[in-house]
């Protein structure tokens, strides 16, 4: 694993470093602040969360196998498989933001006050293995073939360190479609209770949840609440977390107007 982690850091340094140059969201240097510790999370995904969620939907594929969709064309595998999976990951990660038990491990993701690639890999162990199975529970109980799942879970691996990066590419008419870096900074706002959506932002606007992100992209990140600052603290944090470390509060039910 330690192999595929280095390879992986070579494939994404040289896709998102000039990328990141190129389009920027924000003046940000490449050795930003809470770089090591993000790079620290970038290691302990690939050496222990990435084998467990594997593991896990090893174990589950089986018995969850309803196999209503093994015979179907590719494209309805696909389609159902994206379509239901950012279905549940919406709902869980909006609970996420409400209930205090999912918020503990979910907040370790915003204490992200430098967003970018790297910074896309801040994210508890317990909450990552949760979202995964959320993410991938409708393709195991349709029966999507092996090589689609492996497929959709690249696709989406990819595009969620994307929409995390320090970059701003305008998207077009796909920005209902696709998640956009600026659409999910601006969850990761301080006090945010909108664009739950990650991949999805139809989604936030189905659900009345989408905000339009701020055109300068020059608002805090992060949480208020103060939090530990090494990765080994920040791995126990949600057990230890105080009362008054409360999740975000309920999603509003308006939202801003899509623009």
């Amino acid at each position: 694993m330690l192999y595929t982690a280095l390879i992986n850091l070579l494939v994404l340094s040289a896709i998102f470093v000039p990328l990141e140059r190129v389009f920027p969201a924000r003046v940000q240097r490449v050795l930003r602040p809470d770089l090591v510790l993000d790079a620290s999370f970038f290691l302990g995904q690939y050496l222990v969360t990435t084998t467990a969620i594997l593991a896990v939907l090893r174990a589950l594929s089986a018995p969850l196998n309803l196999h209503l969709l093994t015979r179907a064309p590719a494209v309805v595998q696909v389609v159902a498989a994206v379509v239901l999976g950012d279905f549940l990951v919406y709902w869980f990660h909006r609970a996420c933001h409400r209930f205090d038990a999912l918020w503990r491990f979910h907040a370790v993701h915003h204490t992200s006050e430098h967003l970018d690639w790297v910074a896309a890999h801040r994210e508890h162990p317990l909450d990552g293995i949760a979202t995964a199975l959320f993410m991938n529970l409708p393709a195991m109980a349709l029966g999507v073939r092996g090589e689609y799942l492996a497929g959709i879970a690249i696709f989406r691996a990819c595009y969620a360190i994307f929409i995390h990066s320090n970059t701003r590419v305008p998207l077009g008419p796909l920005k209902w479609l696709l998640g956009s870096p600026e659409h999910h900074h601006f969850h990761h706002a301080r006090q945010a209770r909108h664009n739950y959506g990650n991949l999805a932002p139809y989604l936030d606007v189905v659900f009345r949840t989408h905000h339009v992100a701020p055109a300068r992209a020059d608002y805090a990140l992060g949480l208020e609440q103060p939090y530990p600052k090494s990765y080994v603290a920040l791995l126990a944090w949600p057990f230890t977390m105080a009362p008054d470390g409360q999740p975000e509060g309920a999603p509003p039910e308006a939202c801003a107007e899509p623009g």
